[in-house]
């Protein structure tokens, strides 16, 4: 009776696990893919690429990907910080904010605008379009690189920002590529 009950119980995990990654591929939840989807639908943004920033992966681990909506597949995945002010002492869980000051990343959609150079080099622009992140251009929320980001996933969290989301030197040049032979503006989607 002991052998027919772990056998059953081992047959629950394995099924659960298969269904989880077919909900969840490569760290971009289906319920998210359709939601841009919809979102996009017969408005003037780019109808084949978005980006994804799963905030629910832990940091230093893959969680930012470049996502073709036409074909469902992963283009690019990287190592994406959060911002300092998003840490919870003693916690993995993440807090997030629309609020200047505050240095947490925000939730929501966002617009990828112009590109500009900065003091961290080349960044894009970011427009928040939730009530959740609306305040992206005033706290001058943006996409940038910043040498302390590893190209890899690595045990160890990722070095912290003030609330923009930042990949390393060669993320972004590869993220550049996708982003400026876009013709329409690409939509980013942070979520948790």
């Amino acid at each position: 009776m002991m052998k027919y009950f772990i056998f059953l119980l081992l047959i629950v995990i394995s099924c659960s696990k298969a269904e989880s990654q077919q909900l969840n591929p490569l760290g971009v939840p289906q319920t998210r893919i359709l939601e841009i989807k919809n979102y996009i639908k017969g408005k003037e943004y780019n109808q084949e690429l978005a980006v994804f920033i799963n905030f629910k992966i832990p940091s230093g681990k893959y969680r930012y990907f470049i996502y073709n909506l036409k074909n469902n597949t992963i283009l690019q995945k990287a190592v994406v910080s959060h911002g300092s002010g998003s840490v919870i002492p003693k916690s993995d869980a993440l807090r997030f904010s629309n609020v200047e000051g505050s240095y947490q990343s925000s939730l929501g959609k966002y617009a990828i605008g112009e590109s500009y150079v900065g003091k961290f080099g080349k960044a894009y622009r970011l427009a928040g379009l939730d009530a959740t992140n609306s305040n992206a251009m005033q706290r001058a929320i943006v996409l940038h690189s910043y040498g302390c980001i590893p190209d890899v996933e690595s045990r160890a969290p990722e070095c912290l920002s003030l609330g923009c989301p930042m990949l390393s030197v060669n993320a972004l040049k590869e993220t550049a590529k996708y982003i400026d032979s876009s013709t329409k503006p690409v939509i980013l989607y942070a979520f948790y």
